[in-house]
């Protein structure tokens, strides 16, 4: 059984839950890249509130690259799965040595996408964190704490489905969590869509760029 069609599907019905926060000069809206930025940009594009992209890198396992013991967020922010690291027996050298790598890759997406434009500002604001599922959580909660850091109004995750163990974890985490579904057993993200290609850098920057247009057209 599958829920959505693909991103840009699942974008447009999470934007109907998300409705009390049309209109408002308060809300900002999040995305995690890649896989959430089609999500992200029909909400910020029903909303009427401006995008932006929350850069977040998966520290895989040695050897098992999907397979994460945790990942890191700009501004120094590193979330580690205790569980994972003890039952594999990973060592700090090891886990140091892949945030190390992922650190270079994160920076380099940040300047992608963003180039020399500021991010979007945090600080008392409403914030709209999206990603196009949550299965471990590892990336989202990464995200979080970054965010957490700048001190938003409020912080709300939405997300089109997610994992229900991981789901009952993030709602202890932020102020809201709006999820169109927690089918179990969750397996992975990809098993509630019919299309789910891979989100190319390109695309990123291209609905970035296509928000910032829909925003100035309305200013």
């Amino acid at each position: 059984m599958t829920l959505f069609n693909d991103r840009t599907d699942a974008g447009q019905q999470l934007a109907k839950a998300l409705d009390q926060y049309a209109d408002s000069e308060n809300v900002v809206v999040l995305a995690l890249p890649r896989g959430g930025l089609p999500v992200a940009y029909e909400v910020a594009k029903t909303l009427q509130a401006p995008l932006d992209v929350m850069v977040v890198r998966k520290l895989g396992v040695p050897g098992h690259k999907e397979l994460a013991m945790g990942a890191i967020a700009s501004g120094g922010i590193q979330v580690i799965n205790e569980d994972i690291v003890t039952q594999l027996h990973i060592s700090q050298q090891a886990i140091d040595e892949v945030n190390e790598q992922e650190s270079i890759e994160l920076e380099r997406r940040e300047h992608l996408y963003r180039g020399d434009k500021a991010s979007c500002e945090i600080r008392n604001k409403t914030i709209i964190l999206i990603d196009d599922g949550i299965a471990t959580g590892a990336t989202i909660r990464a995200a979080i704490a970054a965010i957490k850091q700048q001190q938003p109004a409020q912080l709300v995750v939405a997300v089109p489905t997610s994992a229900l163990d991981t789901y009952n974890t993030i709602s202890e985490e932020v102020d809201k969590v709006v999820c169109l579904s927690t089918p179990e057993p969750y397996i992975a993200v990809g098993c509630w869509y019919r299309n789910f290609s891979q989100t190319s850098d390109e695309e990123v920057s291209l609905l970035l760029q296509k928000a910032s247009e829909n925003r100035n057209g309305m200013l």
